[in-house]
């Protein structure tokens, strides 16, 4: 067999154009990663001093066994969490749900219920497929324009910086976690979705699946349930 060999250009000018095209290789590999942290600088906040907002937003993670997984879990812990504080007064839980035995909206809310969260504030979003989509969905289905996103602290940063792109104003609250087999899986996994959230956000491509819109963030905001004190009333405007 044929032995394959890198051979490194032997002229000072190719030494070079191969630095400075190894150095751009990295500018351009690095550049959605930058956007993203730029975008979310400021806006990523813990429960206790996250500005209070009508809507917390928070987005799905996997079930196990027809219940939440434990990431998904803390997510769902965390906006109870702002419920009862007063931070926010509707939950609008968005995940996936193309089979029908697969269901994390049904699932989140179960859990919020489970946790004191009355069934009236929580909004179940069943083609949040992905971050784009969710946050396209809660400004154009819901029109939800300020919220509150929950999920991993891995993650928050491309979540605000998406749902700023799809026209959602955000601050985020990143879970945080030990650092374990799935956090470094997170971690990595965001090197290389921040490439798609870029192109998402330049492009602006139409959700999976978009549909009419849906009065839920607006009737729920309108129920007659009493909400913790001391809590603004800034996110959603009714749906048409």
């Amino acid at each position: 067999m044929r032995k394959l060999s890198l051979r490194l250009p032997r002229t000072r000018r190719g030494q070079r154009r191969a630095v400075q095209g190894v150095m751009l290789g990295c500018v351009l590999a690095l550049a959605p990663a930058t956007w993203m942290h730029a975008a979310a600088d400021s806006r990523v906040r813990t429960v206790a001093d996250v500005p209070a907002r009508d809507v917390a937003v928070v987005f799905g993670a996997g079930l196990w066994k027809g219940r939440p997984t434990p990431y998904l879990a803390h997510r769902l812990d965390t906006a109870a969490e702002l419920y009862r504080t007063g931070k926010v007064k509707v939950v609008l839980v968005t995940g996936d749900n193309s089979r029908v035995e697969y269901d994390e909206p049904d699932a989140m809310r179960a859990y919020l219920a489970e946790r004191g969260v009355p069934d009236g504030r929580i909004v179940s979003d069943y083609a949040g497929f992905d971050t784009w989509d969710s946050c396209v969905r809660a400004k154009e289905i819901f029109g939800v324009h300020r919220a509150v996103l929950v999920t991993q602290g891995f993650h928050i940063e491309r979540a605000v910086a998406l749902c700023g792109a799809a026209g959602v104003e955000s601050y985020g609250v990143g879970v945080a976690e030990p650092l374990d087999a799935t956090w470094y899986y997170g971690e990595t996994r965001e090197l290389f979705a921040a490439g798609k959230a870029a192109l998402d956000a330049a492009f602006k491509p139409e959700p999976t699946f978009l549909g009419r819109k849906e009065p839920g963030v607006a009737e729920a905001l309108a129920a007659d349930i009493s909400p913790s004190a001391g809590h603004s009333s800034e996110g959603a405007v009714p749906a048409p």
